[in-house]
């Protein structure tokens, strides 16, 4: 056995984590039933998807999504996204008198669509606005506050020193947490997350607690990003979906053990039932069969017979299409597949900014309200 990896106590506000390796926000990934399903497999802290300002206040199908929560699901932050200060504040409000432990501002998103509307990453270009939020949210706040950046707009130096100016306001506001992701807004998924740039933030900031994200997509890239960096955590976004063992095969490795054998097909199944399970809670029986589908074609890379169960989770469009997928591919254990540390060019593009192509409908929906 190897020995421990020494590791830094990882906190958030009054919030000691057991493990520094967390489920960061994904849209239309990182809801409840996601959320619970890694808990159970060793995520100590999980953050919702992009919830916007002003869907939450207007009470909209969104609202009624972010507030699911159960007892199950804690710590857990909200995360917000949104444009105007005043409505950033009012929507905090109401994710505290739902819940959550924590709220997360979005500075982060590079959709384009997003971007347009002066949210996400925009607010990198835009200082005087981000501030304003910040300020505004933190008076409505009194517990943990924390915020998603990219590590610039782009490479320009007004980029790097906008973003500077961003953190130490987040360090004057007493801000609980930053995670940053190691690309540029501009650059969305393409090229490398640059761990150079999120080395030297906590060298320059060694008084925050700060999270790296990007390009994690195993436990030993997870370990990797973590030793190199010295940051205090790691944020597990794209690498989590369909692998919530993720988290658990984190923690054996910064206790010196081996890296665990990848799940059983039994272990899979049973996690498969438990996400529909509480899909069904969240969406109802009809919208968590095409919710789910997404979500089982990411487990498929899990399973030997991987391109099979992809092309049948692909044509899922009911709960008896689910469980005719689950009964042929899952009815009989044996061992399950290991993944990659880097993923495939197309994963990468069908990972990228929305989903898949089997998800693009519900990606058009889910973009009418942003």
């Amino acid at each position: 056995m190897a020995q421990p990896i020494l590791h830094r106590p990882c906190t958030i506000g009054t919030f000691s984590l057991p493990s520094p390796a967390m489920q960061a926000g994904l849209a239309g990934y990182s809801d409840m039933a996601m959320r619970v399903v890694a808990r159970r497999r060793g995520c100590p802290y999980a953050v919702t998807e992009a919830l916007l300002d002003r869907v939450l206040i207007s009470g909209g199908r969104g609202r009624e999504k972010g507030a699911i929560l159960c007892d199950d699901d804690h710590p857990v932050a909200g995360q917000l996204m949104g444009s105007e200060a005043h409505d950033m504040a009012a929507a905090a409000s109401i994710l505290l008198a739902a819940g959550f432990d924590v709220i997360d501002l979005n500075f982060a998103c590079p959709v384009r669509k997003v971007m347009g509307r002066c949210r996400g990453g925009y607010l990198l270009s835009d200082t005087d606005q981000a501030v304003a939020i910040m300020r505004a949210v933190r008076d409505v706040v009194p517990g943990p506050l924390t915020m998603k950046l990219r590590r610039a707009l782009d490479e320009s130096a007004q980029a790097a020193d906008n973003f500077d100016y961003i953190m130490q306001e987040a360090q004057r506001l007493q801000f609980a947490a930053v995670a940053v992701h190691g690309r540029t807004v501009e650059q969305k998924y393409t090229g490398l997350a640059n761990r150079q740039f999120l080395a030297a933030l906590k060298r320059r900031y060694p008084n925050m607690t700060l999270f790296g994200s990007g390009d994690v997509f195993t436990a030993q890239d997870a370990l990797a990003m973590y030793q190199q960096t010295g940051l205090d955590g790691v944020w597990i976004a794209r690498g989590a979906i369909g692998n919530p063992w993720i988290f658990s095969e984190f923690a054996a490795l910064l206790a010196g053990r081996p890296l665990p054998a990848p799940p059983t097909i039994h272990e899979q199944r049973e996690a498969l039932l438990e996400h529909f399970s509480m899909a069904v809670h969240i969406y109802g029986e009809a919208s968590a069969s095409r919710q789910m589908r997404k979500i089982g074609i990411k487990y498929s890379k899990l399973h030997p017979q991987g391109a099979d169960v992809w092309r049948e989770f692909i044509a899922v469009t009911s709960h008896a299409d689910w469980d005719a997928v689950l009964e042929r591919h899952y009815q009989h254990d044996g061992p399950g597949v290991r993944l990659p540390s880097v993923p495939d060019a197309q994963d990468l593009f069908k990972d990228g900014c929305e989903t898949s192509i089997a998800d693009a409908s519900a990606t058009a929906a889910a973009e009418a309200h942003l």
